[in-house]
Order: structure tokens, then C-alpha cells, then sequence
């Protein structure tokens, strides 16, 4: 006799509602979560919300269903306890950073892997994107050297006017 797994409504309600949830983010990193206290986890949770994120301890044959309805493959990752590190737009790095601060900070927590964008990563690459600076970092180093010839050119004029013994207002009245 073959063994059949029944389907009951409940479990069809549980599996829709994850999809939902997932639909929802457009990234996952996967963690293994076994030995952190509930105030360990309640912290972590906190830090993401911040971040528009989410931190989810999951069934794995109903996220494993409902990544595969969302064309997102993780079979992998989900072996043991899993939570899943849910992302919302260009956060992906700084969640990164979160899970490995938290895990140097003490906490037995494990990067399985993940899938941002689409595209998967390896435990190894999600460490590698959580070293990166954020969107913000780089916008701000962006423009910290598209600033550097200005204010460069606005010193040296400065200094030219100070070395022939003027200041600026008296270069500003000779004018």
C-alpha cells in the first residue's frame, strides 16, 4: 500500500499564506536558528523590522512549497530548524549584517544560504555581501568625490589669496 499525504484545507490555508508573505519580499536568507533564546531572536526580529524586513521561523515542506510556487528553489536550505530572514527592496546587505553581527555577538545562529533577487547565494557569497558598504555608504562616497575638485579648487583659492596677503574681504574690495 502507498503511503499518501492527505491535504486538508488547513494545510492548503497555511501554505497560501506563506506564499503571500513571501510574494510580499524580494529576498531569503535562511538560517538555522537552533540554541538562540526567545529574548536573542525577539532582538534580532526588532533590528530587521526597522529595516522593513522580517525574521520567520518556518515549516519546511510549506515554504519549500510556496518558494516553488514563486519560482524560488531552496531545497537545500531547507533541511533542520529554519528561519528566514525575509527582505524588502535594496536592504539585502544590511539584513546580511544583522545575522552575522548577531551571530558574532554570541548568538548559535547559521547562514544556510539565500536567494536576493532571484539569484541564489551560498553561505560563503551572503557573508561576502554582508562585508559590502550599504546603498547609502556609496551614495555617500559617491558624493564625497564628486565634491573633492570643488572644495580642492575653492582651498587653493583660498590659499592664493591669503599668500598675497589679503584676505577675502579685502580681495572682494579690490574688485
Amino acid at each position: 500500500m502507498e503511503y499518501k499525504t492527505r491535504i486538508t484545507p488547513a494545510k492548503e490555508e497555511s501554505v497560501k499564506a506563506l506564499k503571500d508573505e513571501f510574494s510580499q519580499y524580494n529576498g531569503y536568507i535562511f538560517t538555522d536558528y537552533r540554541g538562540m533564546t526567545v529574548e536573542q531572536i525577539t532582538a534580532l526580529r526588532r533590528t530587521l523590522m526597522k529595516k522593513d524586513s522580517a525574521y520567520r521561523v518556518v515549516k519546511n515542506r510549506y515554504a519549500r512549497i510556496a518558494l516553488t510556487q514563486l519560482d524560488r528553489t531552496a531545497d537545500e536550505q531547507l533541511i533542520g530548524p529554519t528561519a528566514i530572514a525575509l527582505i524588502k527592496g535594496d536592504e539585502a546587505n544590511a539584513v546580511a549584517k544583522d545575522l552575522f553581527a548577531i551571530a558574532k555577538d554570541g548568538a548559535p545562529l547559521v547562514v544556510k544560504g539565500g536567494i536576493i533577487d532571484g539569484q541564489f547565494f551560498s553561505p560563503e557569497e551572503v557573508e561576502a555581501l554582508s562585508k559590502l558598504p550599504g546603498k547609502l555608504e556609496l551614495i555617500a562616497m559617491l558624493m564625497a568625490t564628486m565634491m573633492a575638485p570643488v572644495q580642492k579648487l575653492a582651498a587653493t583659492m583660498l590659499a592664493y589669496v591669503e599668500k598675497n596677503g589679503g584676505s577675502v574681504e579685502s580681495a572682494e574690495e579690490g574688485n
